[in-house]
This record gives C-alpha cells, structure tokens and sequence, in this order.
C-alpha cells in the first residue's frame, strides 16, 4: 500500500554536530508524544473506522508521519555522526552512547523507551478522534520546546516545518470531527422521529382549541401536555452511555449526576 521516494518532504542536511541537541530531538522519534507513536495510533484506528473519508485521513496521516520518522531520524544520525564516546561524554549524553552508540534508539528525552502505551486505538470514532486532536497539539507543544532549546538554523528550519504540520493535521482532524462524522454522530443520536413525534402530541392538544384568552392559558396547557407526554418515556435507548458522555461534554450543567 505504500510507495517509498528516497527523499524527505524538505530536505535534511545539518552541517554542525551536537549529541545533546539529538537526545533532544530523539524524543519526538520514540517519546511520548513523537511520530513513531503518531503513525501507529492512526495505522492502527483506521481499521476499526466506520467512515470511508475517515479511513482515508488516518491512512494519509499515518503514511506521513512515517516520512516524519524518516526526517527525525535523519536529524539525530546527522547531529551524531563521526561522534565518539568523549564527545557524547562532553555533551552530557555518554549514558546512551554506552547503551546505543550512535545508533538511533525510539525513547524520550529523559531516556524512557518507546511504549505502546503511548497511543490509543478505541474503535469509537468519536473517541479516537478526540485523541488524534490531542495528540497533534502535544507534539506542537513538544516542537515548540525543542525550538526554545535550538540555535542551529539548519536544525530549527526543520523542526518549524514538522511543527506546521502538527498544526495541519490537527485542523484537518477537527474537519473530519465536524463534517466527515455527522453520520456518525446522527446514527448515534437520531432524534429526527422523536422530535416529529413530540410536536405531533402538542398539535393534538391545541386543534380543539382555535381561541385562547391569554398566552399564559397557552403556556400552562402545553406544560400540562409535556408532563403527561413525558410520563411515557420509559424506554431505554440504545448506546445511551455513549450518547449521555457527549452530552456531558457540552451540556454537563444541565444534566443529572
């Protein structure tokens, strides 16, 4: 399903070396919020999607943040490259050169190895895109603090592009949120037939009646209509602690504990 070009998305060529700014960098490799993590959380979504534009989306942003991988990888050899074990001694970094030499290991910045634990995969669309959302913005935030720790151009032109990106993803996720998974949400929530239906019972009630005295006899006969309308709502609906947790989410004040 894939079709590999040997090259980057922009290219990657940094001239300085600097072992600490790769264990730095190392972090969005195999860190918490990095691009190993990234592509195999929406890898790994898309075959539980319900929605076709969604497969489609975490299939393009899976395939690309593999290129990312690439890019980070690249980084770090090239920081590292031709260095000896003084040299990560003196950049404060000679316990991973004792563990991986030059080599490029998926861990975080404090040295934690990649963990599967890292990422989600739900099979709720409303959910796992919720997560995808996240995890854009904390890998935005995790460029951001390795460019506040950066003063090598050849580096943070880099790192400013995979930045954007985390910003593009995360505005296309939130496009899909709002468009793509409308089915979704009305097959969740339909509410078309219940509404009709609730009308329906009120018109029954103020046919007979063509004249009112006040908009308060109106009002009170509509009230006392809804009390015995909702007194028959005894049924139990399907997905309910699916639906209830989105309400929550926006109407949390309304709602009973």
């Amino acid at each position: 399903m894939f079709v590999f070009t040997k090259m980057t998305q922009i290219p990657v060529k940094i001239n300085n070396k600097n072992p600490r700014l790769a264990s730095y960098i190392l972090s969005q490799y195999g860190g918490p919020d990095g691009e190993l993590g990234a592509s195999l959380r929406y890898l790994s979504q898309r075959f539980a999607q319900t929605e076709k534009s969604g497969i489609a989306l975490l299939t393009d942003i899976g395939t690309e943040e593999l290129g990312h991988l690439e890019m980070i990888g690249s980084i770090v050899t090239q920081l590292t490259k031709g260095e000896g074990a003084k040299s990560f001694d003196r950049y404060g970094v000679g316990d991973y050169y004792v563990d991986h030499a030059n080599g490029v290991y998926p861990a975080s910045a404090s040295g934690v190895p990649f963990s599967a634990a890292y990422l989600q995969s739900k099979a709720d669309p409303i959910a796992d895109i919720m997560e995808d959302m996240a995890a854009e913005q904390k890998a935005r935030a995790t460029y951001d603090n390795i460019l506040r720790m950066c003063d090598d151009p050849d580096v943070t032109n880099i790192i400013r592009y995979l930045r954007e990106r985390e910003v593009v993803h995360f505005q296309r996720f939130g496009d899909t949120n709002r468009t793509d998974l409308k089915g979704f949400y009305i097959k969740l929530i339909y509410t078309t037939n219940a509404i009709e239906d609730f009308n329906r019972q009120l018109r029954k009630v103020t046919k007979t009646r063509s004249v009112f005295p006040t908009d308060d006899s109106l009002f009170k006969l509509l009230y006392l209509a809804m009390e015995d309308i909702t007194k028959k709502w005894t049924g139990h609906r399907q997905d309910w602690s699916r639906i209830y947790a989105q309400l929550v989410i926006y109407y949390g004040d309304r709602l009973p504990e």
